[in-house]
């Protein structure tokens, strides 16, 4: 297993910009303001050839100075204790604070790993304002700028040296999961009850999740990445700049799963928000299940869950094959039954047709329905093949792809998924124009127009110099006749 680093601090230290340093790239999000990140944000990191994972934590601080510090110091308590190594990032620009001395005093108490670092120091002759953080009875901190980078690589190359020998791992494929929805419709209510922990900040307060949070977990041998992302809210409603940066993360987090869990608020019904999210994941190819959540409160009758599935794909038509079930993530109620859902789904999601299969689905259903002719000539599908997964993708090819009206490509697409149980998957079906076979019957009909300008320019010639020979040879034969005397 790959050693775990924890990144550890009162706020606004720059834990978020140098976890982005460290993994080169902009996963965390970054602001000014204190307190943006409030979840564990983990991410794997290779430094020297070694592998490990570090979790970015919200800023630690005493008290009840904000609504989310209880919570916030909780994740940072949980990150510590299943850390290998703990990294505490100090302010070199703002000195020593007093939340500082209380991370410190809790780090003497735990058996892990600690490197102390001052961050904001640009430059050697800032280094010189280092002098304080030894009142905090720390030694060696190492001055870093995770802005710049200015320090960072001496500081890694002696915490890898610090990690135990691990064995590597075999690769294993992991199924990717994205849980999407409206604000406060239960995500990380839903992410803690499948992994059976306190794992994401939770409170009533829409908008609790900023980041696009990754977790790992296993189940049953398999192991799936959970990624809780931040609420969706109608465009004309965002207008703060943290909120659109984290609404951007939760649809890249669409581009990256195999299977989008779209929570709906259950007690509220299906809202305009609710299908326009469902589009997102359409138009990214994910596999998609509908989770209807706090079922428990809703009157969970046969005839009133029928009404509201009925209402669901009504509004949702585009999503048909979309499964969908009705859960509580308050109280656990058809929780556990998600992942297999969710495996049935992922196998449909990466199944792959043979050639022949598929010509023979195509060609039976335009034999039973034929297209409709393109400017009175008959649509030839020549022949079909499966060029990806994830999803499943089609290809046709036909001597008018422009032609096929999409009412036409919609029922081949039926077809494919009657004949081969691809009925909780989304199927692409797109068409080509056949090249690298000459249509010599075309080229009769066509004639002389059909060759190049050369040939056109020549036969032009022919034809003219043929025309003007024809004449002088009527004119001479006038002028014979002409000439010759009448008889007597």
């Amino acid at each position: 297993m790959k050693p775990v680093v924890a990144l550890v601090g009162r706020p606004n230290v720059g834990k978020s910009t140098l976890f982005n340093r460290i993994i080169r790239k902009r996963e965390a999000l970054v602001d000014d303001m204190p307190g943006v990140t409030r979840d564990r944000h983990y991410c794997n990191a290779v430094w020297e050839d070694k592998e490990f994972t570090l979790v970015d934590t919200g800023g630690f601080v005493q008290g009840d100075m904000d609504r989310f510090a209880g919570e916030i110091r909780f994740q940072v308590e949980q990150a510590i204790d299943e850390a290998d190594v703990v990294v505490l990032v100090l302010d070199g620009k703002n000195g020593v604070s007093p939340y500082d001395r209380d991370l410190v005093e809790i780090l003497r108490n735990t058996d892990r790993t600690v490197f102390y670092l001052v961050n904001k120091v640009d430059n050697e002759i800032q280094e010189e304002n280092m002098f304080e953080f030894f009142s905090l009875g720390i030694e060696n901190p190492y001055p870093v700028s995770g802005e710049h980078g200015y320090g960072v690589p001496d500081f890694l190359d002696d915490m890898v040296r610090s990690f135990p020998d691990i064995e590597e791992e075999e690769g294993e494929d992991t199924l990717k999961i994205a849980v999407v929805g409206r604000p406060n419709v239960g995500k990380s209510s839903l992410i803690n009850k499948l992994l059976g922990e306190k794992r994401l900040v939770v409170s009533d307060v829409a908008g609790t999740t900023r980041d696009s949070i990754d977790t790992l977990c296993r189940r049953g041998g398999k192991e799936y990445l959970l990624i809780d992302t931040a609420g969706i809210r109608r465009k004309g409603k965002v207008d703060q700049k943290i909120e659109k940066f984290s609404i951007i993360k939760s649809l890249k987090s669409l581009d990256r799963c195999d299977v989008a869990l779209i929570l709906i608020d259950a007690a509220e019904g299906v809202t305009d928000q609710d299908i326009t999210i469902a589009g997102y994941a359409e138009e990214r190819g994910c596999g998609c299940i509908f989770i209807l959540n706090k079922w428990d409160l809703v009157d969970g009758t046969a005839k009133n869950t029928k009404t509201f599935y009925e209402r669901l794909y009504m509004e949702a038509k585009f999503l048909h094959f979309a499964p969908a079930m009705t859960i509580s993530a308050l109280t656990g109620l058809r929780v556990g039954k998600i992942f297999k859902l969710v495996e049935d789904v992922y196998e449909q999601y990466q199944t792959r047709v043979t050639t022949g299969e598929l010509n023979k689905i195509l060609g039976s259903a335009t034999e039973r329905t034929p297209p409709s002719l393109h400017k009175g000539k008959r649509l030839k599908f020549y022949y079909a093949t499966q060029v990806e997964i994830k999803p499943p993708t089609v290809v046709c090819f036909v001597n008018y792809p422009e032609a096929v009206h999409f009412s036409y490509k919609r029922y081949l697409i039926n077809q494919i998924r009657d004949n081969t149980g691809l009925d909780k998957t989304p199927v692409k079906l797109e068409f080509r124009q056949r090249t690298g076979k000459i249509d010599f019957a075309t080229l009769k009909d066509e004639g002389h127009r059909t060759r190049n300008k050369e040939q056109r320019d020549k036969f032009s010639r022919n034809k003219e110099q043929k025309k003007t020979e024809r004449k002088i040879q009527a004119r001479k034969k006038m002028e014979r006749l002409a000439e010759t005397p009448e008889p007597d």
